[in-house]
């Protein structure tokens, strides 16, 4: 009865990664294939599952070409400066729009992860993202901002760390997200990882 129920166990293990991730994509490829489906079906009578996600993403490539060209640019400036404006739409348009911005585009703020001394005298080192390269003063300390993610969430917190208690990785930055959030459980290759001084 033990082997059995051991070999539910390692067949459970070895399927739930791939029936997981496989529900994960069919439910994103629905919701996104949704949007334009009932239009396409009730206007056009056209029924083909997966037009709707290539119409989608080829009106954002266009518009990603659009975006990138002067006429568009002082149309970017003016939404952007009315939804920055607008006190309740600020905050929603801000937060989207910086969450957006820390992970994609040129502006990526986790790109460079780094190892932090938490504790000098047991010698214990937290693996995180520096979010701001300025350092900021704050008395006679020059500190920088450090966020740390949590392993198996989707949120994390930022600590204020002394310049000199920062080593940065040179390992890529999806690797080290990996391996935090997988609370270390993902491989990661450290045996070619450069410590050095952030500064």
């Amino acid at each position: 009865m033990n082997r059995l129920f051991t070999y539910f166990i390692q067949g459970l293990v070895l399927v739930a990664p791939f029936g997981i991730t496989g529900y994960i994509v069919y439910r994103i490829f629905m919701f996104t294939d949704g949007l334009l489906s009932t239009y396409l079906i009730e206007h056009l009578g056209i029924n083909t599952p997966g037009l709707g996600i290539l119409i989608i993403f080829v009106l954002l490539v266009l518009l990603g070409m659009v975006g990138q060209t002067i006429l568009a640019r002082p149309i970017k400036i003016l939404i952007n400066r009315v939804l920055t404006k607008t006190p309740f739409l600020k905050l929603i348009y801000s937060s989207i729009n910086d969450l957006f911005s820390a992970f994609i585009g040129k502006e990526r703020k986790f790109h460079r992860p780094v190892m932090v001394l938490i504790n000098k005298e047991n010698d214990l080192w937290k693996m995180g993202f520096v979010t701001q390269d300025t350092p900021i003063n704050i008395g006679d300390n020059e500190v920088i901002a450090v966020y740390f993610p949590f392993s198996y969430a989707f949120s994390g917190e930022i600590y204020f760390v002394p310049a000199t208690s920062i080593k940065v990785l040179s390992i890529p930055p999806a690797e080290a997200m990996k391996f935090i959030v997988s609370g270390g459980v993902s491989i990661a290759d450290f045996r070619h990882t450069n410590y050095k001084s952030i500064r």
